[in-house]
């Protein structure tokens, strides 16, 4: 299943580190638009000089990661394409450029049904595509969540719960699923 990551699920750094912890675990095939990283570079820019390099760092090492899933389009597509907020369209031209099935993205209202079925895709958000995931395979998920647990913890310095830590990521169904053992 081919993916296209918005960039609010790209940033904030619990929830991309998931989303793509699955991805290279080889559950789904992430893919984005040059478009799409430089939204999360400036969204990360707004925290500072050092968050702005430390996000296009990450960008490049995703490049090498994941090198076929860039896409890459005319921004004439464009053209033909219409949302709510006009600023999304670029998400939605890459999705349909790059042959994706769905569009994962925490902006529902943002991107209706209606069109993207037009379009033959879904809209996914994050929790409920994690735990659909999870669900089919528990073991990869699992192990990307406590590698997600121990970083959060060694970074902050603080004794986070897998479920405390998820649900302020905004993945609390996940977060609930994977604690309920």
């Amino acid at each position: 299943m081919k993916v296209l990551i918005d960039a609010c699920v790209l940033y904030p750094t619990v929830m991309r580190e998931m989303v793509l912890g699955v991805a290279a675990q080889g559950l789904f095939a992430p893919r984005w638009s040059a478009r799409v990283l430089e939204e999360w570079a400036r969204a990360a820019a707004k925290l500072g000089p050092a968050q702005e390099i430390w996000a296009r760092g990450e960008i490049a090492t995703l490049g090498a990661q994941f090198p076929d899933a860039m896409i890459r389009y005319d921004a004439g597509i464009e053209r033909r394409f219409w949302l709510p907020d006009t600023g999304d369209i670029h998400v939605l031209a890459a999705a349909v450029a790059g042959s994706c099935d769905a569009i994962l993205t925490m902006n529902a209202k943002d991107f209706p049904r209606n069109i993207l079925d037009d379009e033959g895709l879904q809209r996914l958000d994050p929790d409920t595509f994690l735990l659909d995931l999870w669900q089919i395979a528990p073991q990869p998920v699992q192990a990307v969540a406590d590698g997600v647990l121990a970083e959060a913890q060694r970074l902050s310095g603080q004794d986070w719960t897998l479920r405390a830590l998820l649900k302020k990521a905004r993945l609390p169904r996940l977060g609930k699923a994977l604690t309920a053992r």
